[in-house]
């Protein structure tokens, strides 16, 4: 039987080991290619044992350095983490797929080097949740960042280096300015960088003080994309589609959400901030990035651009969630990382396999041509009404739970908040579909989309049932969450 440490070690080298891999087979390119599923597929078995060991009682860890007394680079896995680094580890096999159809029918130069540093960015994404302390995290936090540098310049035109530029300087800007500062902060009060399921500051900080602390880590995790600091990520549009689906859907959003959930759960505590209110200012600007950014995903017409501030939206669910200081809440913003991800990425392959197979990246221009790609508008149409929140579509279940948290809270005016989100969500994702199905088409295009990015697509489309009729194991996983916050 493999033990513990051996499941994180292999879960976290498989995309290590296929970064250092791809550059030897960089002159074969079909052997190259199957590295990533490859990948893939082995970390993924990774996280489903570690996953498995959670809802069986046990948590796995792995100590790699003792730097200091409450100091170390170490490994964790903790129902959080397992969620994380299950989403990030299976998506990973579909986009690897999907890439190689996107950067093969796009006909993209230096494919070795985007598959290089893709792989490096979903293994600093695996070592993020599992990350069994706050330098650990910060350290990979900081990997992530530089890892996508590459894959968001990869056009190397004036568009990308701009794009590059403001994507540097705002995730490198809040992390050193504001992030590191919590960081220690927190180790002057607590005397350790180590993390708690149920937090680390009730008893050792005072009260007052605790808006201020969390508005440094809220406003330093900039992957959260919280207003103000949300510009980098509809700039970061310019990269190819497949880094788009991972920024918003396999690693970086993701690890902003997913870190933005493990300060307030593992380092503040529910308790904590439900008694301190520490976090009753953040509600209300989750709140309004929720909605102002809805609102102008409407008037965008390019596809990505449009998917970009809607991410932003949805992102917002997810640390409003883990602001209400509730337990339901906490789990609804836990199963959305799950049903977000399996929902966007089917959004963004849809947007690839548009671009690639016609040409076409503006929504005004998809009348009449649902009929040309059935299939992929079908996806786009099911992927949809998962980020609406409609049944059977696995984003129902977290939007569900994310209500009875604000009800649970109190937060009577969030519900409000979270119904006109969603018919706005119906407003500006549905319209895509609508025009490609029953607008009269204007303008005939010849229209060829590879079968690596049609299948990888329909998976991921299908993946968002899945999850409506399977939720349970997940929904096992953040009740054990919630029950030793």
């Amino acid at each position: 039987m493999i033990s513990f440490e051996n499941l994180i070690l292999i879960t976290l080298l498989s995309p290590l080991l296929v970064c250092l891999l791809t550059p030897l087979l960089s002159s074969k390119p079909i052997l190259r290619d199957i590295l990533g599923p490859l990948g893939g597929i082995i970390s993924s078995w990774g996280a489903i044992q570690l996953m498995a060991s959670i809802l069986n009682g046990e948590q796995p860890r792995l100590e790699l350095l003792q730097i200091a007394e409450g100091i170390s680079i170490s490994f964790v896995v903790t129902p959080l983490g397992a969620i994380f680094g299950l989403v990030a580890s299976v998506l990973w096999i579909f986009a690897a797929i999907y890439s190689v159809g996107y950067m093969r029918g796009n006909k993209e130069k230096n494919q070795t080097r985007f598959y290089i540093f893709y792989a490096m960015a979903v293994h600093a994404a695996l070592c993020i949740a599992y990350a069994g302390d706050l330098l650990t995290l910060f350290i990979f936090y900081e990997v992530l960042t530089f890892s996508t540098y590459p894959l968001v310049t990869h056009k190397q035109n004036e568009m990308a280096q701009k794009a590059g530029r403001l994507y540097m300087s705002i995730l490198v800007g809040t992390s050193v300015i504001l992030l590191l500062p919590a960081i220690i902060w927190v180790w002057v009060v607590t005397g350790s960088l180590e993390m708690s399921q149920n937090g680390v500051l009730d008893g050792k900080m005072n009260p007052d003080y605790a808006p201020y602390l969390l508005a440094m880590f809220v406003f330093g995790i900039g992957k959260a994309a919280l207003m103000p600091i949300h510009k980098w990520l509809p700039a970061a549009m310019v990269a190819p589609t497949p880094v788009s689906a991972l920024l918003h859907a396999v690693a970086v959003v993701k690890a902003g959400v997913f870190t933005m959930l493990l300060i307030l759960t593992n380092v503040f505590g529910i308790d904590f901030l439900s008694k301190t209110g520490a976090s009753n200012w953040l509600v209300w600007l989750a709140s309004f990035t929720l909605l102002t950014t809805s609102i102008i995903a409407i008037y965008k017409d390019d596809i990505k651009a449009r998917l970009a501030y809607s991410t932003i939206s949805q992102l917002s669910y997810i640390t409003l969630g883990g602001a209400l200081a509730s337990s339901m809440a906490t789990q609804g913003a836990t199963l959305h990382i799950i049903t977000h991800a399996a929902g966007k990425i089917t959004l963004f392959f849809v947007a690839g396999a548009i671009y690639v197979g016609a040409k076409m990246s503006k929504i005004s221009e998809l009348n009449g041509h649902g009929k040309s790609m059935p299939l992929i508008f079908l996806a786009f149409f099911v992927g949809s009404l998962s980020i609406i929140g409609v049944p059977p579509m696995g984003g129902s279940w977290s939007k569900f739970f994310l209500m009875l948290g604000a009800a649970e809270s109190g937060y009577i005016t969030v519900i409000a908040v979270f119904c006109i989100s969603t018919i706005l969500n119906a407003y500006y994702l549905m319209e895509i579909p609508a025009r490609a199905f029953f607008f009269k088409k204007e303008r005939e295009v010849k229209i060829k989309i590879p079968i690596l990015i049609t299948i990888p697509t329909l998976i991921t489309c299908f993946l968002t049932i899945l999850l409506f009729f399977f939720i349970e194991p997940f929904e096992n996983l953040t009740s054990i969450m919630v029950s030793k916050l």
